[in-house]
């Protein structure tokens, strides 16, 4: 009996083209569209489109509360405390993840598959999450904080596929989405406009704030602390005769910290809310490449148990290690777990 599987139809070519390949190898394919914040008729009709193309059923849910509450209002809260998220995360986790496994269960689907580009093997009864073939799309770092009953029941046909290879193979099939742009930005915040969304949809007013210097000087005054950024240089609005850059900010006091490009680099960073993925928990110092950002080149490093969680230790000073993002551990292609940064320590 071949299985029943759930894959989450964003619009994209890459959903697409995954439940192409589901069907191909003769999975028993139901497309589902997540309705996250209400606008999502293009996404709905261009899945519904491919859906009728490949001949499978397609259905919508509606979960825009789940959304909200579990993404949104995280995304929110967390730079209103002066940390910078990363939300595909958190809705890779809670929503991706999290809430279309229940949808599968009520349609009675054994696996969902979704279009990232991440490779999921099993070994020694463990699920692994590996890096992509092409490298150069490789969606891993995004995947990290996905756990065993997640991992074991997701499958990722793009594994081993390039993106050239996805429109191909979305024309082979008539595609109506095969020439579709990716989608750059955060969903809910097409503009990009962070503050905007944040002082409109979080019903919070940025004050006006003092920029200060290491010393506590006194620079200027900025437009609101969520307003910017780890390693910000550009839109300041300063003039000091030198480059400027935002090194660390402060809610609580309602000032930005302005100094050096040197003042940006740490060789150690505190990660806290972890997620192993070859163990449980790490119990011994341990060689890893670690990236800092999801277009941030690995770096060498160790990382060993410290505090509530561990420490990164870098050959080499990295920049601009941002509150809030997420730190992601390699060996080799395999991805060993992260977390969220605390902060830089000198």
């Amino acid at each position: 009996m071949k299985q029943k599987v759930l894959v989450g139809m964003s619009g994209g070519v890459d959903s697409s083209v995954c439940a192409a390949l589901l069907q191909n190898d003769g999975y028993e394919v139901v497309g589902v569209t997540l309705d996250l914040f209400g606008d999502t008729s293009t996404a709905q009709n261009d899945a519904k489109a491919v859906c009728e193309t490949l001949g499978i059923s397609h259905v919508v849910f509606n979960l825009r509360n789940e959304f909200k509450r579990l993404v949104i209002d995280d995304f929110i809260n967390e730079y209103i405390v002066g940390r910078t998220p990363n939300p595909c995360l958190v809705c890779n986790r809670t929503i991706k993840f999290g809430e279309m496994l229940k949808i599968a269960d009520k349609l009675g689907c054994q696996k969902i598959a979704t279009g990232h580009y991440a490779k999921i093997i099993e070994k020694n009864g463990r699920f692994l999450l590996c890096r992509a073939e092409d490298k150069a799309k490789d969606q891993s770092y995004v995947l990290y904080c996905l756990n065993q009953e997640q991992l074991s029941r997701t499958v990722l046909p793009l594994s081993c596929h390039s993106k050239e290879d996805v429109r191909k193979t979305a024309e082979k099939f008539n595609l109506v989405n095969a020439n579709k742009k990716d989608s750059q930005d955060i969903c809910f915040v097409p503009d990009g406009d962070y503050a905007a969304f944040i002082e409109k949809t979080g019903n919070f007013v940025a004050e006006v704030g003092n920029y200060i210097d290491v010393n506590g000087n006194v620079l200027g005054q900025h437009k609101g602390v969520i307003r910017y950024t780890i390693g910000q240089r550009k839109g300041l609005g300063i003039a000091l005769g030198k480059p400027a850059f935002v090194i660390d900010k402060n809610p609580v006091t309602n000032e930005v910290i302005i100094g050096d490009e040197e003042h940006l680099f740490y060789k150690k960073v505190y990660v806290e809310n972890l997620n192993f993925i070859p163990f449980d928990e790490l119990k011994n110092e341990m060689k890893v490449e670690c990236k800092l950002r999801y277009r941030h080149t690995e770096q060498s490093a160790v990382i060993k148990p410290y505090k509530n969680g561990v420490l990164v230790e870098f050959n080499d000073p990295q920049r601009a290690p941002s509150p809030g993002q997420a730190a992601v551990f390699y060996d080799g292609d395999i991805v060993v777990g992260g977390g969220t940064i605390v902060c830089g320590i000198e």
